[in-house]
């Protein structure tokens, strides 16, 4: 079937609309269906208010997908088949689907498994991916830090609760960037503090977006910090 329409994943940036691309904003304009993450609560995902200066809602099918936040696996593959379902849908009545996510499609996205799934369920669609400004990109920015000179390496790690192998990470670095990294926040203060690095740390939630927030690493402990919250150290 020559008329599917096209599934495109769609990097928005960081968070402040302007760091969209200009072909972002062009397929946002030319699609038909805008697929975005939503909340079971109905509250807006971060992704969608990112885009909503750029989209007139009356003018578009605005495809609002719950994604499971579950590790039960049966429950996983009914939520994404369906949810995969809901796109297809859409695609085979001929309609380009913008399916808009925060940061870049290909890193850490929702948009990885949907494009897997996709092309396993119906790999007579087309799929098209637009590049986007990351979270890292933005915090360098924000925070005036250089992540990587002349033969640096720099490593992008997701934090996670374990003190050898998030010490390592800085370690065997020159830079890291630690995504999700709220849930540990306290194990990496500690990981920091033993390597004498507090002072060479930052964190940011909602990078470059209207509700940023620049921390003071030494503040943090037992804070309650928001998902979308990361940290750089640089030596």
């Amino acid at each position: 079937m020559s008329n599917l329409g096209t599934l495109y994943g769609l990097g928005v940036g960081p968070g402040d609309p302007e760091l969209i691309t200009v072909k972002a904003f062009r397929v946002i304009q030319e699609s038909p269906v805008i697929a975005y993450p939503k909340k079971r609560k109905g509250s807006k995902s971060y992704a969608h208010r990112i885009v909503e200066v750029y989209i007139r809602p009356e003018e578009k099918e605005m495809l609002g997908l719950i994604f499971p936040m579950t590790k039960d696996q049966a429950i996983l593959d009914r939520e994404w088949n369906g949810t995969v379902e809901k796109v297809w849908q859409k695609l085979y009545e001929g309609k380009d689907v913008a399916f808009v996510t925060e940061g870049d499609p290909l890193l850490y996205s929702t948009f990885i498994h949907m494009m897997k799934l996709m092309q396993e369920l119906h790999p007579e669609v087309e799929i098209k991916t637009v590049p986007g400004i990351s979270s890292f990109n933005g915090s360098a920015s924000r925070l005036g830090i250089a992540l990587a000179d002349g033969d640096d390496h720099v490593a992008i790690v997701p934090a996670r609760d374990d003190y050898e192998a998030m010490k390592k990470a800085i370690e065997d670095h020159d830079a890291v960037v630690f995504i999700k990294v709220a849930k540990v926040i306290d194990l990496m203060i500690t990981v920091l503090k033993d390597l004498d690095l507090l002072e060479k740390a930052s964190v940011v939630t909602k990078v470059t977006s209207d509700e940023e927030v620049i921390w003071k690493v030494s503040e943090l402990e037992g804070l309650e910090l928001e998902y979308l919250t990361l940290m750089v150290v640089r030596k």
